[in-house]
């Protein structure tokens, strides 16, 4: 049995979940919640711990490597962990500025950043391809002699505390801990899309580096959440390569051919010569309505049923991942998406989300029986 961080937190996070849904309630604050949002928030984080599990060994092989050729070999595994936490934090916080302010990076980042809500759902909605992204900027890591088993720990951790910031319903908190922790008023900020608020406050666990290095940012308004241009689907397949395309499509339609280059390292404001560049408005709740179509009550009820088959399924994949077959796992990991897709797709309405359905739960149905024959 493998040992794996996310693996454990699941029954927290879906108890956290719960409980902040019933405080919201009891505080009279019931759009805290969407259920075809929620629904899709965690469609994407599954859809990413599911398809991860097929290239997490790629990674860790990748960075013991660049560790068996480290410049300094630390004497303690206290130290190990003191340089680990400090360096995490101060990596996390130069891929999060790049993951905003380059294309690249952002095209990958932007799943976390497209829903209309903030709540704790929101911190398991993550992107497919992000790990792949980040992996490079801890490198420096490995050469100054922090053990594999010890950054993926520590970053591990680093996510798991994320978990609890993505909330609004725990208020600004003055003093000491405001100076020096990333806390929920701190990423409200970085999660909106009001023009004062973009960009800002990229910390992980410490908000120090954004004090330090100019990107800090307080808590002063309202904030709108989403991306500049919102996603307008619940569908986690189309939410992990939506920006994908657009950068393609903008590529394409460059002019000029170190254009066509060009932005992909760009920012996301930035635009070719000769065609416009993204607007930046201001924003208020009013003036930015969310994407919110009407699902009865029966493909609700569906839809839950199906989610909570997948959590479990997903569960046991990213527990006993080490002991499965890549073809079993292939196969709870491709029926999973798919059935999260047509979720997605009924809860929006759409004309062809039955026809798939039904086919999906025929694959789901042979595949079952092949297994059980196996």
């Amino acid at each position: 049995m493998q040992l794996n961080p996310i693996a454990l937190a699941i029954p927290f996070f879906l108890v956290l979940i719960g409980g902040e849904l019933l405080w919201a309630r009891a505080r009279k604050r019931s759009r805290t919640y969407r259920f075809n949002d929620a629904v899709t928030d965690l469609s994407c984080g599954i859809s990413s711990q599911l398809i991860g599990v097929f290239f997490i060994g790629a990674q860790l092989a990748i960075y013991s490597w660049v560790y068996q050729h480290r410049l300094v070999t630390l004497p303690s595994t206290t130290l190990q962990y003191a340089v680990a936490f400090v360096a995490v934090d101060f990596l996390y916080y130069w891929w999060h500025r790049a993951s905003h302010e380059v294309n690249f990076f952002w095209a990958a980042h932007i799943v976390h950043h497209q829903s209309e809500d903030y709540n704790l759902a929101v911190a398991l909605r993550q992107a497919v391809l992000t790990s792949w992204t980040w992996l490079p900027f801890y490198f420096p890591l490995a050469l100054l002699g922090v053990p594999t088993i010890v950054w993926a720990t520590t970053q591990a951790l680093s996510t798991l505390y994320q978990f609890w910031i993505h909330t609004e319903l725990v208020g600004k908190v003055r003093g000491p801990l405001d100076l020096v922790l990333n806390l929920p008023s701190h990423h409200r900020v970085h999660h909106a899309i009001n023009p004062r608020y973009l960009d800002k406050n990229y910390g992980a666990t410490l908000i120090v580096w954004d004090r330090l290095f100019g990107t800090y940012e307080e808590e002063l308004e309202a904030p709108v959440y989403g991306i500049t241009k919102p996603l307008g689907t619940f569908n986690p397949l189309w939410a992990q390569v939506h920006y994908w395309v657009e950068l393609a499509q903008l590529s394409w339609n460059a002019p000029a051919p170190l254009d066509k280059l060009r932005v992909w390292w760009k920012s996301p404001a930035w635009a070719p010569a000769g065609l416009p560049k993204p607007p930046i408005r201001e924003v208020t709740p009013e003036s930015r309505p969310k994407f919110d179509p009407p699902a009865t009550g029966r493909v609700k009820l569906y839809v839950l049923f199906n989610l909570a088959l997948i959590v479990a399924a997903t569960f046991c994949v990213l527990w006993w991942q080490a002991r499965l077959p890549i073809a079993a796992m292939a196969a709870v990991a491709g029926l999973s998406v798919l059935a999260l897709s047509t979720a997605g797709a009924l809860l929006e309405g759409r004309r062809w989300a039955l026809p798939v359905e039904l086919v999906r739960v025929s694959l789901m149905v042979a595949a079952a029986v092949w297994f059980t024959r196996a």
